[in-house]
């Protein structure tokens, strides 16, 4: 034993293969490597090892092992998430338990407009089964082809969608949880109304893998939208983008199924990592919304989003834009939103934010963290851009490029306290959709209530006293 009470990393290693299986277990460091770092690779750290469970009571058996040994449990969807939420930060202590061959749909229920799918099918899966069986689901996010829905449900994870069907947790119907002593909690039942008592799965939607490990999911899903049209419309400011999605709110009949807002820059950024992308507009409007109407029966969605269109510019909320005449059209549209991540990662380590406010005080609290952000970092570029009609929007910084690693460091630190501090007068989030994580955790902790606090404590205390499921995520350990 080690003076810390655990055995060492080659014994835990020896006995977690024997208990649980080689073709389970991954000890080599390199194979790890993936697992232990964050998205972006900002982050890089390590485990005692990769579980890699294929079934229910497997990750059952997975977690009793680990507390017999003393090991911590770090549960891991796609490993998408930007919080840090999925990743070890303790290698002498820990393990992670990767959820990625719990991958199978046990059922899609047209019949019921329901589906139970497990922890580790990627998104974009899911969204195809349904598909083939005229069906929809309603969430959509950038990192569709790689996130799980395990980890999309850990995380209450947003997107595109949440306009017209809502957060993560507004697509669950059940759910099936491994607790933390091994024990299967199985509510994954199909009923849209069930009022017997407390909802104790809403205890594991959003708690990113504290209280609890998903392995099965029940979705709710939707007709499949036969008629989906998508436009990308010049605005003057996002002052106006918000009065354009009020009306669109009005006026479209609650068959928008997105609006995002991007300003000039986002084009730039997208252009740089796809340069073969196609300017759909001229590029000289102050911001961008990228609109889209969808539905299926009797409504002619074409013809809504002409009538609305004709009527907003005649008001001079739009300047210009562009109908996606085929589906090719609508996705080059979309690769846009997509690609600008994709830009802003290529310029290295920057902030990225995730906040959110009331709908009425947003275009203020932009204009307001923006002026800070410009007077305090002059040679950083800032763009605000996002989901804006929930009230959510991502402010990000991005260094210079002549900026080294201190100074990027520096930066972040800095403009994140600076947009905090916004986000406090406005009585806003720091975490619209990517959740809380380790990343967060600390402004978290400054910012809630003790009652809130000792709500919490108390909850994770109950349900695992040990702290042996993803310790010092949201709430640190000793709390």
């Amino acid at each position: 034993m080690t003076s810390s009470g655990i055995a060492p990393v080659a014994d835990l290693q020896a006995a977690l293969v024997h208990r649980l299986g080689a073709a389970s277990v991954i000890t080599d460091p390199t194979d790890q490597a993936r697992y232990c770092r964050d998205w972006h690779g900002d982050v890089i750290s390590g485990a005692v090892a990769v579980l890699r469970p294929d079934s229910t009571q497997a990750v059952a058996q997975a977690i009793r092992v680990c507390a017999e040994l003393g090991l911590a449990v770090v549960p891991q969807g796609g490993n998408t998430g930007l919080v840090l939420g999925a990743t070890p930060d303790d290698p002498q202590h820990q393990v992670v338990l990767t959820l990625e061959r719990m991958n199978r749909v046990r059922s899609m229920d047209p019949g019921d407009f329901s589906a139970v799918v497990e922890a580790g099918c990627v998104l974009q899966q899911i969204q195809e089964a349904a598909e083939d069986a005229d069906m929809f689901l309603g969430l959509s996010l950038g990192a569709e082809g790689s996130c799980q829905i395990g980890g999309n449900i850990s995380t209450n994870a947003g997107g595109i969608n949440v306009l017209r069907y809502g957060m993560a947790r507004e697509q669950v119907l059940g759910l099936e949880v491994v607790l933390p002593d091994g024990t299967i909690l199985d509510a994954l039942g199909t009923l849209r109304k069930d009022n017997r008592g407390i909802d104790v799965k809403q205890l594991f939607i959003g708690a990113e893998g504290i209280l609890g490990v998903v392995t099965a999911v029940s979705l709710k899903l939707h007709p499949r939208p036969e008629q989906v049209e998508t436009a990308l419309l010049g605005v003057d400011s996002l002052h106006t983008a918000i009065e354009l999605y009020r009306r669109a709110r009005r006026d479209c009949c609650d068959l928008m199924t997105a609006f995002e807002f991007m300003p000039p820059s986002a084009f730039m950024l997208a252009r740089e990592a796809i340069p073969s992308l196609t300017l759909p507009i001229a590029m000289d409007h102050p911001g961008y919304v990228l609109m889209e109407l969808s539905g299926s029966g009797l409504v002619d969605m074409r013809d809504l989003l002409d009538r609305f269109l004709e009527n907003v510019m005649a008001d001079e909320l739009v300047r210009d834009g562009v109908v996606a005449a085929s589906r090719a059209q609508a996705a080059n549209l979309w690769k846009f939103r997509e690609a600008m991540n994709e830009g802003q990662a290529q310029r290295g380590a920057h902030l990225r934010t995730d906040v959110s406010v009331s709908l009425s005080q947003l275009s203020n609290f932009v204009e307001q963290a923006e002026t800070r952000l410009r007077a305090e970092f002059p040679d950083c570029l800032t763009l605000s851009y996002g989901h804006v009609g929930d009230g959510n929007v991502h402010i990000n910084v991005i260094p210079p490029a002549s900026a080294d690693a201190v100074e990027r460091d520096r930066v972040i630190h800095d403009a994140k306290d600076c947009i905090n501090a916004v986000i406090d007068d406005f009585r806003g989030s720091i975490s619209a959709e990517h959740g809380i994580g380790r990343l967060k955790r600390p402004e978290f902790e400054a910012r809630i209530s003790e009652p809130r606090r000792q709500l919490l404590t108390a909850i994770k205390r109950a349900i695992d006293p040990d702290g042996r499921l993803n310790p010092n995520c949201q709430i640190r350990s000793d709390a």
